[in-house]
């Protein structure tokens, strides 16, 4: 077992490593149990109350990568180079507002909550869309807060993917109505239930990149 000093030094060589991958070497592709390691990651990833409220599109159809790439202009150069391509969904205000079926299917068969217990979590969640957060005016507001949830996922992907030499390029270059409208004619948002979050591809880079930037830390981080 690595020791923690080492542990360390590795997760900051990958975050070193890690870069938004702007041109990917369409002659290599990354094994299938690495990539179902960083799926893995990202279905392990937290999200507010535990709503789980993303879902994963793996896009290897070449027909759909084509029509991606021809709608968002943040994919044109990653498609169909990328090794593998993830749209990220976000479930809407039909599967987050408190009373929904979706979470209480999830809090019942996925969570197994008790159902004394479920009810006052429920209550509670209701609270916070409503009061807290002020969630439920409107349509974008829940699915908005859904969305923060994905990038958690998302990071703990790229992150992984660096942490075994993979690279990737999250993509938020795109119309938000014309993908939406793209992947609701693939079948793909289930009738509203889910609306696109974010995209990244993946796969192994052509160049390498300029050295990493950043303010420093004394800049970002205030202790109080």
């Amino acid at each position: 077992m690595l020791n923690k000093e080492t542990l360390k030094q590795e997760i900051l060589e990958a975050f070193q490593f890690r870069h938004a991958t702007k041109e990917f070497d369409p002659e290599k592709k990354i094994p299938e149990d690495d990539f179902r390691f960083i799926l893995e990651t990202g279905r392990l990833s937290p999200s507010s109350f535990g709503f789980e409220p993303w879902r994963l599109l793996v896009v290897q159809s070449d027909e759909l990568r084509e029509k991606i790439k021809n709608t968002a202009w943040g994919a044109f150069s990653k498609l169909p180079e990328a090794s593998h391509f993830v749209v990220i969904l976000a479930r809407t205000k039909l599967d987050t507002k408190y009373d929904s079926a979706y979470l209480q299917d999830h809090f019942t068969n996925v969570k197994k909550l008790p159902e004394e217990f479920k009810a006052k979590y429920l209550e509670r969640i209701e609270e916070f869309q409503k009061s807290d957060f002020n969630l439920l005016e409107g349509e974008r507001p829940l699915f908005d807060w859904a969305c923060k949830q994905t990038y958690i996922a998302l990071a703990n992907m790229m992150t992984a993917a660096a942490q075994i030499g993979i690279d990737s390029c999250p993509i938020e270059g795109f119309n938000f109505d014309k993908m939406n409208q793209l992947l609701a004619d693939e079948g793909l948002l289930e009738n509203g239930h889910f609306g696109i979050s974010v995209m990244c591809a993946f796969g192994y880079r052509v160049n390498e990149p300029k050295p990493k930037t950043r303010r420093p830390m004394d800049d970002i981080v205030k202790w109080v």
